[in-house]
């Protein structure tokens, strides 16, 4: 009788265990620094400091408990009123160190965590698109208190995070990638670190419009062959529907991105990506949601709400003003802080103005036009669009531009002449290496001087003579963890950060470019581009 044969135990096929693909890995890395960036600013700022804070956290509440849209007499400027817990409308009270930088945050009378009957309170927010403060305002639902608006700007910082994470992460699955991750490096300024870490629309603004730009070149550059990029053509769709609903002006963003990566190929290849299924789902996403943030700012009167004085000067007179001011307003793209009263030390503005100098005169010396197109209308809208807005309202609000308002600008340009240098030689050798790791380290000190200055702001006060002795001795107010765990927190993740970016830049598998020969769609080429190293090594995130 013949038996069936029985396998030995170790015969049988074992399961290898999962690894986790470089591509997630390096994405997991990046949105994990990020994170922890925008979660010290969150602990590090004194609750309502920074500017507007007050409006978007009564926003959040009020939507995170089902109301949508505040109640008005349609006056321009008027404050819509919502329903909110208590504790949430004394928000407002602890601005008391705002515009006086002298007068330290421990004014702050604090908030009471057991006050949390509903009450009415006006918020200039009050008509702006809920989908921002849907998710910004989840903790007041569980939390009361100091508590709940540090976790609304933990969860806040985490979203951003996100995004900017998807941007950054982009640069780094270019073929040609060293350059294009030099300028992310250079983008990711202190003024954006800090925004990511409160509640504030502005700053999810800024990292989806930064998002929607760098993916879609990369989806772009993948034209002919768009099972590389699976992943970002999600990204694309997905950071272009939040942001056509984030503020006001961010369907003007998302139009410049969109243009401003189509720019920078040929028009065949953009029908191309007619083809393709996904892309025809996620271009009707970012049409419907196009659609449903414009019919929500029309509904709504948004722009209603706008803050401000009557000028009596008149369009034409605004419009040279600010275009006489665009490099004045330049400091708020790198270090403006608090109500706009706490700039960062000079040094950081003259070190970002070094990188970005370099950075943007680099991009428009590139030999072919295509690759810098981009690059270019983003600078012009950089340039046109502060005088040309301002001019339009200066007669009804008088002056209330903002620098941080033209960031969804500013950071994908920077992020645009990156990649406009993809096709020239990234140098490799040991001086080009210590010359990176100088530069990295002055990158480190320049985020850290801005976050130990801000503190310093807030605990002690800025005068006119240097008091920094003073934080060791008399200071009159400490955030969460205390000041210094902060700082010394916040310097070793820069220097985590600027470590890795250095790592990534001089790693010997990266494929670069060591010619000037035409080589692709995104360089301007008029014939097929010779093969490539693939620019996405994991389907994973493909």
């Amino acid at each position: 009788m013949n038996l069936p044969s029985r396998e030995a135990p170790d015969a049988r096929p074992t399961k290898s265990p999962t690894k986790i693909s470089a591509p997630v890995l390096r994405f997991g890395v990046i949105f994990l620094v990020l994170s922890l960036f925008s979660t010290l600013w969150s602990l590090a700022s004194p609750l309502m400091s920074v500017p507007d804070e007050p409006a978007h956290t009564i926003k959040a509440a009020a939507v995170a408990h089902g109301q949508f849209l505040g109640t008005s007499g349609q006056t321009q400027g008027e404050e819509l009123q919502v329903v909110v817990p208590k504790y949430i409308a004394e928000t407002k009270s602890l601005t008391c160190f705002a515009f006086k930088v002298s007068v330290t945050a421990d004014c702050s009378p604090g908030l009471n965590a057991a006050d949390i009957e509903p009450v009415t309170a006006g918020t200039s927010a009050g008509n702006y698109n809920p989908l921002y403060y849907l998710v910004a305002g989840l903790p007041s639902r569980v939390l009361s208190g100091e508590p709940a608006i540090y976790a609304m700007r933990i969860l806040s910082g985490l979203l951003c995070s996100l995004f900017l994470a998807a941007a950054l992460f982009a640069t780094t699955q270019s073929a040609h990638r060293r350059w294009p991750v030099v300028a992310a490096g250079i983008a990711a300024t202190p003024m954006v670190l800090y925004l990511c870490g409160s509640i504030n629309p502005n700053a999810l603004e800024i990292v989806t419009t930064s998002a929607v730009f760098v993916n879609l070149c990369l989806v772009l550059e993948n034209a002919r062959d768009l099972s590389r990029v699976r992943f970002n053509i999600v990204v694309v769709g997905i950071s272009a529907a939040v942001l056509a609903n984030t503020r006001a002006l961010s369907l003007l963003w998302l139009a410049l991105a969109v243009l401003a990566a189509l720019l920078m190929v040929p028009a065949r290849d953009i029908l191309l990506l007619a083809k393709d299924k996904l892309v025809l789902a996620m271009t009707g996403l970012m049409v419907l949601a196009a659609a449903g943030g414009l019919l929500w700012l029309r509904n709504a009167n948004t722009l209603a709400s706008l803050l401000g004085t009557p000028g009596t000067v008149t369009p034409e007179q605004a419009f040279g003003t600010m275009l006489e001011r665009t490099f004045d307003i330049a400091a708020s793209y790198v270090s403006q802080l608090g109500w706009l009263d706490t700039n960062g030390p000079t040094a950081v503005f003259y070190w970002w103005a070094c990188l970005t100098g370099a950075l943007m005169v680099s991009a428009l010396s590139v030999g072919q036009w295509r690759p810098r197109l981009g690059f270019i209308v983003l600078a012009v809208a950089a340039l046109i669009i502060p005088p040309v807005l301002q001019a339009q309202v200066v007669t009804d609000l008088g002056y209330i531009w903002q620098g941080r308002y033209l960031l969804p600008v500013i950071v994908p340009m920077l992020l645009a002449a990156g990649l406009a240098l993809r096709s020239q030689t990234f140098p490799v050798t040991a001086f080009a290496k210590r010359v990176a790791a100088w530069a990295a380290g002055f990158t480190v000190a320049a985020h850290t001087a801005v976050f130990a200055n801000a503190l310093r702001r807030y605990g002690v006060g800025i005068s006119t003579e240097a008091n920094w002795g003073s934080m060791f001795g008399a200071v009159k107010w400490e955030p969460p963890l205390g000041w210094l765990p902060l700082t010394l927190a916040y310097l070793a993740v820069a220097t985590l950060a600027c470590a890795l970016l250095h790592r990534h830049l001089f790693s010997d598998t990266l494929g670069d470019v060591h010619t000037d020969t035409r080589r692709g769609a995104l360089n301007g080429a008029d014939s097929p581009a010779p093969a490539q190293p693939r620019s996405v090594s994991s389907p994973a995130l493909d």
